[in-house]
């Protein structure tokens, strides 16, 4: 299976309440909160593409938008 790759964070800043869950999910510390307690990506060349921040936000606020993946010319 190939390695998933990071395209982008895409934080809506609107619906972040700041709540820390994605911070504190995040296995690579990619996420932190900002002096405004909304979520931002102090990180993103350290994500692993694991999801869990997008799966475990109540809100809503997070997506990991991937690279669309390479397909591999058929011999």
């Amino acid at each position: 299976m190939p390695k998933k790759t990071l395209k982008e964070h895409s934080i809506n800043r609107e619906w972040c309440k700041g709540c820390g869950i994605c911070v504190h999910f995040c296995p690579k510390n990619v996420l932190a909160l900002d002096e405004m307690e909304k979520v931002i990506a102090v990180r993103p060349e350290d994500c692993i593409c694991c999801k869990l921040c997008e799966i475990r936000c109540p809100d809503l606020a997070i997506e990991v938008i991937l690279e669309p993946e390479k397909q591999e010319a058929s011999e």
